[in-house]
């Protein structure tokens, strides 16, 4: 199954984002927050109740404005 992820850093730590799933984990590395984020999706669909995503979630970008000034901000 193929899922999507958001891998971010946050202080010292990386924070990873499973968006189907809304299952969150972290780690020291990027690799790491991602091992951690496919360990905890794995036991969360190990679980007999678990709710399997239909399909994947559909990542994108946009542009804002930001303050007085009018040059956008890329999100």
């Amino acid at each position: 199954m193929e899922l999507s992820a958001v891998i971010r850093k946050e202080g010292r730590l990386y924070s990873s984002w499973c968006p189907e799933l809304d299952i969150a984990s972290q780690g020291k590395t990027e690799d790491d927050a991602l091992a951690n984020l496919r360990e905890a999706v794995e036991l969360y669909l190990g679980d007999e109740d678990a709710k399997v995503p239909k399909r994947r979630a559909k990542l994108t970008t946009f542009e804002v404005d930001h303050g007085s000034s009018s040059r956008p901000l890329r999100a």
